[in-house]
């Protein structure tokens, strides 16, 4: 695909009324920004609930103000809501919604985004879903408790325990309602990244950042269908008789009007999007971490063509190995054979990349700023909570592991809080450009360590409350004899996440403080090369006030010999030295 002048796309007018301006905005800047400050709210939303959680897990008994007591069943309903909020509320919304809506226009040239309608519209969609989940608290029966993978049959049939009526179809329906928002975000980025780039610049010149928004995109649009259909189909289960999911099931003594249903369909349909999912978290945070490691390392990224690659070779794979989330499901033991064999793969484009950044910070001037620190941070979960996924790979490691702690404190490091440090770190790092102000870099640093320091201390020891064979999804432990010698490891996990959750407070105060207070910032405080530091901060409307760039180097050019200052712009006269 030749890069076109994006001065062939018919831009919008700027707006003129509050409406337009922001709310039903159609600049992809206000759009970003509108995801970005939903994630922030629903993040708030699923903190509150994992302390809930971890309240209940020590002191089961207590008796919380709002709350009121903790049921077993009420602790399954916190638990469905805070993963699904987190999953698709914050680690999908924030990283390609917020920032990838701001800044992959800029980032390639273009004016604005390929359709603005349909990103508005996305981002709304986004909401409403957004509202019709919470509105699963508040009906008869309250949130389900099927968890955040809505496992067949206990979320396909209404009888199947509370929250399981209204709830569920409200949980169902938020779910489909986001995946229409997500084909329609993937459609616009695809479109944008093919066709708007601005003279110069080829794919090769890209910055990473775009690739991953790029390859994330594509995999939305592949795997958030497949998810869309199994959610109708299981509505269909729970409202008009069907049997897609439900076979020949007793309940409560009553034989269920359903038959010829595999629950196994299910599981199938939900991890086949539900794997990729995954990479539409954190690939984001490593296109945002391999920007922030070159930028302040002043090194150009090492292997920067490797690292395109690996990030394709993520997509690729990551649409192979679904069926590791299901060895426990009776699968033949080829078929086992085969996804443990595919998982293990997936491993070496990720390996690649974790390589390539500490090539990229070796022997390197490296700058330990707030972002930064936010980067290294994020290589640091990356690793290790990527070090457990090669033992889950192993079907005979993974049976008596699979419905432990374990598995939280996996998935929890490498696609939660890594995907989150991507988000601080895109958050200090663009902040300046965003809102012209610079956040404050001593409040930054107390936020990443206690953040990191905290995190350590919550999931480190889960892995290790797994292989004692504490059970994932227990309400209550306190009174079972065998994990009684983990009571003072669990209070350690649940003082750890009081403090961790209280240093977001920090941030909080920190992110609105500065964009009235912060220290004017200049239009390229970080002395980085792309194209979003080569306008005016914030950015005018159409992006480059009338003026369209046109690139003559790669994203990385930093430390250029002979060049009068250590970094060269995209922009800069191709007379120019460079790497």
């Amino acid at each position: 695909m030749v890069a076109q002048d994006p001065h062939g796309h018919d831009a919008h007018a700027a707006p003129q009324g509050f409406i337009r301006k922001y709310v039903f905005s159609l600049d992809h800047k206000v759009i970003g920004l509108q995801y970005y400050f939903l994630a922030l709210t629903a993040v708030f939303v699923g903190m509150f609930l994992s302390l809930l959680m971890r309240i209940h897990m020590i002191w089961p008994q207590a008796v919380l103000p709002l709350v009121g007591e903790i049921k077993p069943e009420t602790y399954l309903q916190i638990l469905t809501m805070h993963g699904t909020i987190m999953v698709f509320f914050v680690l999908t919304t924030a990283p390609q919604g917020g920032f990838g809506n701001y800044f992959l226009p800029i980032q390639i040239g273009a004016p604005d985004m390929a359709f603005p309608v349909l990103n508005m519209l996305s981002f709304w969609t986004t909401f409403v879903a957004f509202v019709v989940l919470l509105a699963a608290f508040f009906v008869t029966g309250g949130a389900p408790l099927h968890g955040w993978t809505g496992y067949a049959p206990l979320s396909a049939l209404q009888s199947a325990g509370p929250g399981e009526q209204l709830g569920a179809d409200l949980w169902i329906t938020s779910i489909a309602i986001f995946c229409i928002a997500s084909l329609m975000g993937a459609l616009n980025f695809i479109t944008t990244t093919l066709d708007l780039r601005a003279r110069g610049m080829t794919l090769m010149r890209m910055p990473l950042t775009v690739w991953a928004w790029l390859i994330t995109a594509i995999l939305g649009l592949l795997a958030f269908g497949v998810l869309l259909s199994a959610g109708i189909l299981l509505l269909l289960d729970r409202n008009l008789g069907t049997s897609f999911y439900v076979p020949l099931v007793v309940v409560n003594g009553q034989i269920m009007g359903h038959k010829g249903g595999s629950p196994l369909l299910w599981q199938h349909l939900f991890w086949f999007f539900g794997h990729p999912e995954v990479y539409i978290a954190i690939l984001p945070g490593m296109g945002v971490a391999s920007q922030l490691l070159s930028t302040f390392s002043r090194k150009p990224i090492f292997g920067y063509r490797a690292m395109v690659y690996a990030i394709m070779g993520i997509g690729v794979l990551g649409f192979m190995v679904w069926g590791h989330h299901m060895f426990m499901s009776g699968m033949s033991p080829y078929s086992a054979f085969a996804f443990s064999v595919m998982t293990m793969a997936i491993g070496v484009p990720s390996a690649i990349k974790t390589f390539n950044w500490l090539g990229t910070m070796f022997h390197a001037r490296i700058r330990f700023q707030t972002p930064m620190l936010f980067a290294i941070g994020f290589v640091s979960l990356f690793v290790s909570g990527g070090l457990s996924g090669p033992f889950l790979a192993q079907p005979v490691l993974d049976i008596p592991l699979h419905d432990t702690a374990f598995v939280v404190a996996h998935f929890h490091l490498i696609m939660g809080v890594a995907a989150i440090f991507g988000i601080f770190g895109a958050t200090y790092y663009w902040f300046p450009k965003m809102f012209g102000r610079m956040m404050s870099e001593g409040l930054g640093r107390i936020h990443f360590f206690f953040t990191l320091i905290g995190t350590y201390c919550v999931f480190m020891p889960m892995h290790y409350l797994g292989m004692a064979g504490q059970p994932r999804r227990y309400s209550q432990f306190t009174e079972l004899a065998y994990l009684h010698h983990l009571i003072p490891l669990n209070t350690f996990i649940t003082y750890a996440a009081f403090v961790t959750i209280a240093a977001q407070f920090i941030f909080l105060f920190n992110l609105f403080w500065s964009m009235f207070k912060g220290e004017k910032a200049s239009d390229n405080p970080w002395e980085a090369t792309t194209l979003e530091w080569t306008t005016a901060t914030p950015p005018p409307h159409d992006n480059f006030g009338g003026h369209t760039p046109v690139v003559y180097h790669g994203p990385y050019e930093y430390s250029v010999p002979g060049a009068a200052k250590d970094f060269v712009m995209q922009t800069d006269p191709a007379g120019v030295t460079a790497h």
